[in-house]
Formats: structure tokens, sequence, C-alpha cells
């Protein structure tokens, strides 16, 4: 016959088990989107809401390059509700250091959020760091969306 104290480290060890599992099983889908996101940038189109000016877009951008980039930025097309282009604009998102993510957030004057059915990055005017070819920051560029305007590469 087991004593108490046996069986009470039996449970403990099945609880720190379970616990241990868990937690591996919660990190494995971030360890893998890390994994993905270490070959190039990821931009997530995060919100979209209402501003003084107009409309304000939150991007959250990570840098799964090697190199640091001095300075990136990117030619964004909005399209309307009917899929027609709203406007063309150029968005710096300044510096984006290696393995890093940032939060960047942009005001469009003019532009009503509920009239911008979606958003195409078309190009990135500008992609600097040392040893970073100009083309880098397109090539296996990622995008995803957590607002309803969708988001497109």
């Amino acid at each position: 016959m087991r004593s108490l104290g046996g069986v009470m480290m039996a449970c403990l060890s099945r609880i720190a088990f379970s616990i241990a599992a868990m937690i591996l099983s919660l990190a494995a889908p971030a360890m893998a989107q890390e994994a993905t996101a270490a070959s190039g940038l990821t931009i997530e189109l995060n919100e979209v809401a209402p501003s003084a000016k107009g409309c304000k877009l939150t991007f959250v951008a990570g840098n799964g390059l090697p190199q640091s980039l001095s300075k990136v930025s990117f030619e964004f097309v909005l399209f309307d509700q009917k899929g027609l282009v709203e406007r063309m604009a150029v968005l710096d998102f300044r510096d984006l250091p290696a393995g890093k993510t940032k939060v960047r957030q942009f005001d469009l004057p003019g532009t009503k959020c509920e009239a911008v059915k979606s958003l195409l990055i078309n190009d990135a005017p500008a992609c600097v760091g040392e040893g970073i070819d100009k083309g880098a920051c397109m090539t296996g560029l990622k995008t995803g969306s957590k607002s309803a305007v969708e988001l497109k590469g």
C-alpha cells in the first residue's frame, strides 16, 4: 500500500507533467511562427480606427532578416468598398532592428476608415541596411490583418 506522501508525490508529478505539456503546446505555434518569420519581414495590420485627422492605421512590423534595417518604407494602395483605388501612400516604418518587432501608427488625413476595404503593399521604395539588397524588404514579405481590413503583400 502506498503512503499518503507517495500518492501526493505521484499526483504532483502528473500535474507538473501536464503543465509542462500545456506550456509546450502553447509555445509550439509561436516557435513555428518565429521560424517562419526568420526569413523576411512581417507586416500585420493590427487596427484601423477613426482619428481626429481621418483614419489611423496601426501596424506590427517584424524583422526576421539577419541584418537590421536603418530605413524601410512601403508603398500602400488603399482600395475602397467597390475595389477601386482610393489612394496610394508611402508609409515610413523608419528603422527595424534584426530580430525585433515594432508597432508603427500612421494617420491618413481625409480618409474614412469605413471606406477602406483592403490594403496592398505595392513596393518598398526604401529598404536600407548594411549588407541589405534593395529587394530584401519585399522578398518573402508576410502580411496579415487582425482588423476587418484585409492586407495583401
